[in-house]
């Protein structure tokens, strides 16, 4: 079976998230999609990875019914490596993400679209303050694992707003 294209790894996660809303109400086909727009510049494997991000989690798709529908082995190593396994804490898996250099970018990805402020005004307070505090931890452990340029370009498009930080943490 030849390779899946974007545009149908995209229709792909859409019916996976069919019926699934995130915190805020919005449909959650459109954060996978926004992840997948800020990897844009780094190739459409990467892009179908941020697609993807949050199936084998989120949905009973699996790696296996993942890569029988053609999605390229490549893609499903890496959504394997951003799956949040049973019994790992987040800090641990983070950890496993930064060694390899794709799930590390859309690790980045995620976390700059899941840190928006404007997605964050919509949730209660207390939620919004361990959000908040568990991203900037993660963004300590990812940002530094890539390029420069790379964490730059994928924040710029994604979350405008953590150049700032991006900046002050280039400057420690």
């Amino acid at each position: 079976m030849p390779d899946l294209t974007l545009a149908e790894v995209d229709a792909l996660a859409e019916r996976a998230h069919a019926g699934q809303y995130d915190r805020i109400g919005v449909r959650y086909v459109e954060h996978v999609r926004a992840v997948a727009v800020g990897l844009a510049p780094f190739g459409a494997e990467r892009q179908m990875a941020g697609l993807l991000h949050d199936v084998l989690e989120d949905t009973p798709l699996t790696a296996e019914d993942l890569l029988a529908a053609g999605v390229p082995a490549a893609v499903v190593a890496t959504v394997r490596l951003v799956t949040r396994q049973p019994g790992t804490e987040y800090a641990q898996m983070l950890h496993g993400i930064v060694a390899d250099p794709d799930a590390t970018l859309v690790k980045i990805a995620d976390n700059a679209h899941n840190s928006r402020a404007d997605r964050a005004a919509r949730l209660p307070e207390a939620d919004r303050l361990r959000l908040a505090e568990r991203y900037r931890a993660a963004r300590a452990v990812l940002w530094p694992a890539a390029a420069p340029e790379d964490v730059r370009t994928i924040v710029g498009i994604v979350n405008p707003d953590l150049l700032a930080e991006l900046d002050r943490s280039r400057t420690r």
